[in-house]
């Protein structure tokens, strides 16, 4: 597997920081957190995504990252419960949280305080090696965990993403290219990612999506993730039949988020 600098870094932190919260609590115990949770909690993450696209409108997955390891911290006024709250009214289908706190100063809490502030279906967004991490996103009532085919081999993404589906969540997985793209079509989950970033050079071009688009099948609802930044990019995605988008970084510099979705995808 020919995994970029950047991410092998963040991987091989995962690979420490499983080994330490599970010295903390050991995988049976979580599992069996997990699987006490209540599955009428769990809010559809899919089904949200399909309800908007289903009714002629763009489904935005509105995300809350407080930094990125390029561009450090991108909002100083991080309050999740404040953002989940206008990310809703200003239409999103989905929140996405960032819960590393190494590389994106994320933090579980930010996604389950996101959550009690709104009803809509929540991502955990993170870099998931290990069956614990899918038992936790549960035990935080995430309604969908993130699988980036880069930073998993085919057996991992199987068993991750079985875990995931057992456990009542839908599975978001993600690609950069064709190659991965024809591992994450094996999986069993109709949620596919496009990120239009270049893991090694971290250059961002909308083409990525359009040149992986015709090996889409029917049955899935592409995402295209990153360089979503004006008008033009949304009209652009929607004269190719892409209606399903994952935006950050555009929104987090704004005031207003709510504001600044509702005004891209006017």
């Amino acid at each position: 597997m020919n995994t970029p600098t950047v991410l092998k870094r963040i991987l091989d932190t995962k690979v420490v920081e499983v080994q330490q919260r599970s010295a903390k609590l050991p995988i049976h115990e979580l599992r069996a957190q997990a699987r006490d949770c209540d599955a009428d909690e769990l809010r559809g993450f899919y089904q949200a995504m399909r309800a908007k696209v289903d009714a002629g409108l763009p489904a935005v997955i509105a995300e809350i990252k407080k930094a990125s390891p390029s561009k450090g911290v991108l909002r100083e006024d991080f309050v999740p419960q404040a953002i989940a709250e206008s990310y809703e009214q200003g239409g999103a289908a989905c929140l996405s949280i960032l819960t590393d706190r190494d590389y994106f100063q994320g933090h579980e809490d930010y996604l389950m305080a996101a959550r009690s502030a709104c009803s809509l279906p929540v991502i955990r967004k993170d870099f998931l090696i290990d069956p614990y991490q899918v038992y936790e996103a549960r035990t935080l009532n995430a309604d969908c965990i993130l699988l980036i085919v880069s930073a998993l081999s085919d057996m991992q993404l199987q068993d991750l993403a079985g875990l995931a589906h057992e456990l009542g969540m839908d599975v978001l997985v993600e690609v950069h290219d064709g190659e991965e793209l024809t591992s994450a079509l094996k999986l069993e989950t109709p949620l596919i990612g496009i990120n239009n970033r270049n893991l090694h050079t971290f250059d961002v071009s909308l083409q990525t999506t359009f040149d992986l688009l015709p090996r889409i099948p029917k049955d899935r609802l592409l995402v295209t993730e990153s360089g979503i930044l004006a008008r033009q990019d949304v009209q652009s995605m929607r004269e190719h039949d892409v209606h399903a988008f994952l935006v950050g970084e555009a929104f987090m510099r704004a005031p207003e988020p709510g504001e600044a979705l509702a005004e891209l995808f006017d």
